[in-house]
């Protein structure tokens, strides 16, 4: 359930709405609650369901992974609280896996706001992903249809990335860190004069295929 109302769909880039939020760890205010923090907000179609049951699993092993990271994970679709409860208590009871992040109980305007009600997909919730930066910022979005699980290490892999980048001043390639071509090295931006340009190819701390295609390795 939210309590704030603000209209058209957020993009990358763009700041994450002003909201509050009921959820199994009560009021949230979002993303003012997570000041200072990374997240990731993610959709899921329903509680009791097998999909979004092996998805919770796994995100509550890698909880840890991103807690490590400065980043916290939200659980969200439109059930209400006590079916949400429920759930979490029955894979506690029957998997032996503790959920511990917060799932939101939305009445639907949330997820239809973020985007996750596609209608042409049914009345439920896509599995959609929002990885938000310690200031607010919405830096990537993924959506995934509800017959398909999603990658779970994939959103490990982003949030790393993502940060990685940001403080080294660096593009990361396919695959990173394990990429084809350059395995765990990464991309510079491309230069914006024909000086930089030259200077790339004769810069000794950098490898090039091109003057626009030079990478290195950060520790």
């Amino acid at each position: 359930m939210c309590e704030e109302e603000f209209y058209g769909m957020p993009l990358i880039g763009d700041p994450f709405p002003e909201i509050k939020v009921t959820t199994t760890h009560g009021k949230i205010n979002l993303p003012n609650d997570y000041a200072g923090k990374w997240f990731v907000l993610f959709s899921h179609p329903g509680d009791f369901t097998p999909v979004c049951t092996t998805e919770f699993v796994g995100f509550a092993k890698r909880a840890q992974q991103l807690k490590d990271l400065n980043c916290e994970l939200i659980g969200l679709s439109i059930d209400q609280v006590f079916s949400h409860i429920k759930w979490v208590q029955w894979i506690e009871e029957n998997l032996g896996v503790k959920i511990p992040f917060p799932i939101i109980a939305d009445n639907g305007r949330l997820a239809e706001m973020l985007g996750m009600i596609h209608p042409n997909k049914g009345a439920n919730t896509v599995r959609a992903v929002f990885v938000v930066d310690a200031n607010g910022i919405i830096r990537l979005i993924l959506y995934y249809p509800q017959e398909i699980g999603r990658k779970l290490d994939e959103v490990v892999r982003v949030v790393k990335a993502l940060q990685f980048t940001d403080k080294n001043k660096v593009a990361a390639p396919a695959d990173w860190p394990d990429n084809e071509i350059i395995g765990d090295k990464v991309i510079m931006p491309p230069p914006t004069t024909v000086d930089d340009a030259e200077k790339r190819l004769k810069d000794e701390k950098l490898e090039c295929k091109d003057w626009w295609f030079c990478y290195k390795k950060v520790e």
